[in-house]
């Protein structure tokens, strides 16, 4: 059996599980479309969080950014675990007992004001779909290299098999879905690195492969690792060499946004007590672990074979040949990765092979000039291909490649499921509900759920298309907003006193203020070359795009704070509501009101 064929059985079997849990959990009302009726089970609500939670950027692109940039790159892991703990300890408990469907929601009623509730939508609906045109991109690699389609085919025919089962299963649907999801995705993301680790090291655990001996060459693998990129002129895998304040700031707005995002909170107003969310998060948080503490060992090892592939006799040797490339049946995931148009080559110099360098280095350039290499040959390596090629670098098994096609959609799918329903539920009942249509019947705020939430695929379909960077990337840019606008409200509405006027301000200041900062690098509403600016050379100091949601943070708690103080303090009864939600007591009593 071919494997195009192998792919069909295995994403094709995938569909109709997804689709079919849709149509069985379809929901039949609004509490089920928002909140599953809040009947969900802890452990079944800590894998569909660790789904929802774990997009295409944990999946797909995280091991590819470690992978070719070593340990500068593993703030992404510190910023997402640590803020996965934040969310769980600060933030998910207290609005589970405050009781209502989404976090818009909390943010006007705890600020009592309709102001506060329509411009936490805004802010919500910029960060989820910031964060969905990363799940599409992502969905485009899939679809496209195991379809063996254009990667913009990839990314419609995606947009299709969302729409088919987050319309419909809503928040019920989903979460149910989810857990199928995770499963697979859990399952394709490991199976490949116990292989890939028993090959390099011999041993079957890839957390510890990563710190065990190289079989063929005798050093730990990371010390060999290390010797291999700094023979071709990379920097050290393992050692820091970005900006410390960057870093520092990025790792900070990965974890506050982490705790901001709402599609993420949305899922402990599923389950049926406080005591339930904590538990939810616990659980979440396990499943979560088994993915983070393998993505290390997979890019690292992933690296290393992709060095060893282009330099088969060793650095000091020759270069692969394009010949080799073309009839090795060990190089044949290279052609299959170039018809989606992220993987590419180019024998610059017409010596018959391909040389892969930094030729950047003053180093390799010297010994450029002195071989006749006219550059780095390998042109293209999307970041975001590397794990769903491991398996097909590793030469490992067909099924292997099938199931990880299959994992890589789940995980893309399961994500952007979360968000359109953040989304949808936004528009619907902070919105049409909420403000312009409170006597709005439940069929009717259904439907005005399901055309927002199609709305919302089509728009994140056109700019998944020309994406502002790889997945993670972009994905980034979404915490960085969720983390200057949402999580501060959050915090204050929980623990401070703050009023509305000071809430209002602060989200716009820190929405205002971190959009027009990632615009004036990334272009304006993401078109490319209008952007002023590049994250190689930012506008303030060191701060990438990408980091400047800590500081837009930092500016909404000084505004909201500042504002606050110069009005009115805040009612009463709000006082008495803010002290009861964080009081444990009474925790199994919270409200359904909607």
């Amino acid at each position: 059996m071919d494997q195009f064929t192998i792919n069909l059985l295995f994403v094709g079997a995938s569909f109709a599980l997804y689709i079919g849990i849709a149509v069985w959990a379809r929901a039949g009302s609004t509490s089920e479309f928002y909140a599953a009726g809040r009947g969900v089970h802890p452990v079944t609500n800590g894998m569909a969080t660790a789904a929802d939670w774990m997009s295409a950027a944990s999946f797909i692109s995280m091991a590819g950014l470690i992978a070719f940039t070593g340990y500068d790159n593993s703030s992404f892991l510190m910023g997402w675990t640590g803020g996965y703990v934040l969310l769980a300890l600060l933030l998910a408990p207290y609005l589970r007992k405050f009781g209502k469907f989404t976090v818009s929601e909390f943010i006007g009623d705890r600020f009592y004001s309709p102001t506060a509730r329509l411009i936490a939508v805004i802010c919500l609906i910029v960060a989820s779909l910031t964060y969905v045109i990363g799940q599409m991109t992502g969905v485009g690699v899939a679809f496209g290299r195991f379809l063996e389609v254009s990667n913009t085919l990839g990314l419609l025919i995606g947009a299709v098999v969302v729409f088919a089962y987050a319309v419909f299963g809503g928040m019920k649907g989903v979460t149910y879905t989810q857990v199928a999801q995770y499963v697979v995705l859990i399952t394709a993301y490991t199976i490949p690195a116990v292989f890939i680790s028993l090959q390099l090291t011999g041993n079957p655990l890839p957390m510890f492969g990563l710190f065990s001996e190289h079989t063929a060459s005798g050093q730990p693998l990371l010390e060999r690792l290390d010797q291999v990129v700094d023979e071709l002129g990379f920097n050290e895998y393992t050692v820091h060499h970005g900006d410390t304040l960057n870093m520092v700031l990025f790792t900070l707005s990965l974890m506050i946004g982490t705790a901001g995002l709402p599609h993420v909170i949305m899922r402990f107003f599923t389950v049926p007590r406080v005591a339930d969310a904590r538990w939810s998060a616990g659980w979440a948080l396990v499943f979560i672990a088994l993915l983070y503490l393998t993505a290390p060992a997979v890019g690292a090892m992933a690296r290393l074979n992709i060095t060893e592939l282009m330099w088969p006799e060793g650095t000091d040797g020759q270069a692969v040949s394009v010949e080799q490339i073309a009839d090795d049946p060990e190089y044949d995931w290279m052609a299959t990765w170039q018809t989606t148009g992220l993987l590419g080559w180019e024998d610059k110099n017409g010596d018959g092979r391909i040389q892969y360098y930094n030729d950047a280095d003053a180093d390799m350039q010297a010994r450029a000039e002195e071989e006749g290499w006219e550059g780095n040959e390998l042109t293209n390596f999307n970041n975001d291909i590397l794990v769903l090629a491991n398996p097909e670098i590793a030469n490992l098994p067909g099924w292997v490649i099938g199931l990880v096609a299959a994992g890589g959609i789940a995980a893309a799918l399961s994500t952007a499921a979360g968000l359109l329903l953040a989304i949808s539920s936004a528009v619907s009942h902070d919105l049409v509900k909420g403000r312009f249509k409170p006597d709005i019947s439940e069929k009717g705020e259904l439907l005005s759920a399901r055309i927002a939430m199609a709305g919302s695929i089509v728009f994140a379909s056109y700019l998944g298309l020309n994406p502002p960077g790889f997945a993670a990337e972009t994905v980034a840019l979404a915490f960085g907003i969720a983390a200057a606008s949402i999580f501060p409200a959050l915090m204050m509405g929980i623990f401070t006193k703050v009023n509305n006027h000071g809430a209002v301000a602060g989200m716009l200041t820190g929405l205002i203020v971190t959009l027009v900062y990632i615009f004036l690098h990334k272009g304006w509403l993401f078109i490319p070359d209008t952007n002023s600016f590049t994250d190689a050379d930012p506008l303030l100091g060191t701060v990438k795009s990408t980091a400047f949601g800590a500081v837009g943070a930092m500016l909404n708690f000084i505004v909201a704070f500042t504002v606050s103080k110069m009005t009115a303090p805040i009612p009463q009864e709000v006082n008495d509501l803010v002290e009861s939600v964080r009081v444990p007591k009474g925790a199994a009593a919270a409200a359904a009101d909607h």
